[in-house]
Parts: structure tokens; C-alpha cells; sequence
């Protein structure tokens, strides 16, 4: 299953050279993955106070072209299980070219009462 989440770059993050800061590509992959549980029935927020947190372990980022200021572009995500991990491959892409913006892979493991936990059913029902 791919998620698609619909954003447009906002003036605040562009740098000195008019093209969004590197920084907010990993705001934009995180946002998606937030909405994208949203979206399945369940929220971070609720699973936190159930004890449950998907932690980031490792995020890799590949820039290949940069976004700029009213650029309208789409997160696409999907996620599949490798181990322990969740593990999340995150395309930014620019509208209305398709042009890939951004490719992010993020490595999610589950910490359940702050201990590192192998499974985690509560994740496994939305990722897997």
C-alpha cells in the first residue's frame, strides 16, 4: 500500500539560494508518516500514552532536485517489516512534472514502556 500526502512549500522554508532548506524534507517524510498512520485508524499521540513509541532509528536522505517556494508536491510512502524495523521508503515528489524531489528511507523500531521491543503487534496491525 503506498500512502500519498498532498503538500506545497511554504515561503519560511526556503534558504538564501530561494530552495527549501534540507532540513524540512525530513518535516515533510515525518508529517507524512504521521498522517499516514492517521489515515490507517491510529495516531502517535495515542500510542505514546498507551506506552508505544515508533522511534526513529536511522534516516537516509538522497536530494535530487531542489523544491522552491509554491511548489505543490506529493509524499508518497510506503512501508514494509525488515526484522525489527519498520521500514518506511519515502519519495517527495514535485507537481506536476513527477519530479523526485527527495528519497528518504527511515528505519522505525518500537520502544514499549522505554524498552526496545522485537515485536510489537500494536504497530504490526497498521505497518504489516
Amino acid at each position: 500500500m503506498t500512502h500519498e500526502l498532498l503538500m506545497k512549500v511554504r515561503d519560511y522554508e526556503c534558504d538564501l539560494q530561494g530552495i527549501v532548506n534540507n532540513a524540512n524534507y525530513q518535516h515533510y517524510t515525518e508529517h507524512a508518516r504521521h498522517e499516514m498512520l492517521l489515515g490507517l485508524g491510529a495516531s502517535f499521540a495515542e500510542l505514546h500514552n498507551k506506552g508505544i513509541d515508533a522511534v526513529v532509528a536511522r534516516i537516509t536522505l538522497s536530494y535530487k532536485t531542489p523544491l522552491h517556494s509554491q511548489d505543490e508536491f506529493v509524499v508518497r510512502s510506503k512501508v514494509e517489516k525488515e526484522g525489527i524495523k519498520y521500514v518506511f521508503h519515502q519519495d517527495i515528489v514535485r507537481l506536476p512534472d513527477e519530479k523526485l524531489a527527495c528519497r528518504a528511507k527511515v528505519d522505525i523500531v518500537a520502544v514499549v514502556n522505554g524498552k526496545l521491543v522485537a515485536q510489537c503487534p500494536e504497530l504490526d496491525q497498521f505497518f504489516i
